[in-house]
């Protein structure tokens, strides 16, 4: 079995529990009180190369991020750092995260967010909108073309925006088949969590015009990123490099290229000292 298969099959145990735990008929009542939800896919495309900030308490490949950090602390200083979005991991088997991340999001900060996560059942998307999320990922290497057909069209029922992940031209081609608005590039490989960023140049030459597109995986600094807006990238998902950050509202400003609201800072941590 591939790491892949193990996390999409945790996935559906994990999700067949919390659903004996939490009937979907009650998770269809909670979406009556649901507050409005924040364009997700609208501050994607705004003006330049829009920063989704990730919250990941650890990873496979990587382990441990950063043990004891806080959701609500970490949000806010994205927010405060100028991302356009937030992305909450909540798989728990290898990434730690929980359903609790998202609510604690969703309280603190003002931005849309993504819960990203290995969805592969209906009820995922309830829990989704029901737990304070804006958009849902699906993963196109982990469903059937049934299954990846059937959760868009769940979600967008339920008001969520959908960030469709691809890894190569044949998932590319299969997620067009449903005329997704935004695509996820992912240059990571989900069997052995290599990392080329090649992946997102060579597939972004097939991308239809009108798509929204957002890269993952193996950014760390600025200059990537002009890249990126060179090329015609409206998004960059960043999540290890800004958990690892002593400062993330600093390391968010300097990926966005905020030099006067870096400078602003550096004084300001200045007259404190």
């Amino acid at each position: 079995m591939s790491s892949l298969d193990e996390l999409v099959a945790g996935a559906r145990e994990d999700a067949r529990r919390r659903q004996e735990e939490v009937p979907l008929e009650t998770l269809r009542s909670r979406l009556g009180g649901r507050e409005g939800a924040r364009p997700f896919s609208e501050a994607l495309v705004r003006p330049g190369l829009s920063l989704i900030a990730e919250f990941k308490r650890r990873s496979p490949s990587a382990g441990e991020l950063r043990p004891g950090v806080g959701v609500a602390d970490t949000v806010r200083a994205y927010e405060r750092g100028g991302a356009a979005a937030l992305s909450i991991l909540t798989e728990e088997r290898q990434f730690g995260g929980s359903l609790h991340d998202l609510r604690a999001a969703r309280e603190a900060s003002d931005l849309p967010i993504l819960r990203k996560d290995f969805v592969v059942d209906p009820y995922q998307l309830f829990e989704s909108a029901a737990n304070g999320a804006d958009a849902a990922l699906l993963i196109v290497a982990a469903l059937s073309d049934d299954e990846l057909a059937g959760l868009y069209a769940q979600a967008r029922e339920l008001d969520l925006d959908c960030v469709v992940e691809v890894h190569d031209e044949a998932e590319l081609e299969r997620a067009l088949e449903i005329d997704v608005d935004v695509l996820g590039i992912n240059n990571r490989d989900l069997d052995d969590f290599t990392v080329d960023v090649e992946t997102t140049v060579r597939l972004l030459t097939d991308v239809p015009a009108g798509k929204a597109v957002v890269s993952e995986s193996g950014y760390a600094h600025r200059g990537q990123l002009d890249e990126l807006e060179r090329i015609g990238v409206d998004a960059v998902l960043i999540g290890e490099t800004l958990m690892r950050a002593e400062e993330p509202e600093l390391a968010v400003r300097q990926l966005t290229g905020d030099e006067e609201a870096t400078r602003e800072h550096y004084l300001e941590r200045a007259s404190e000292e």
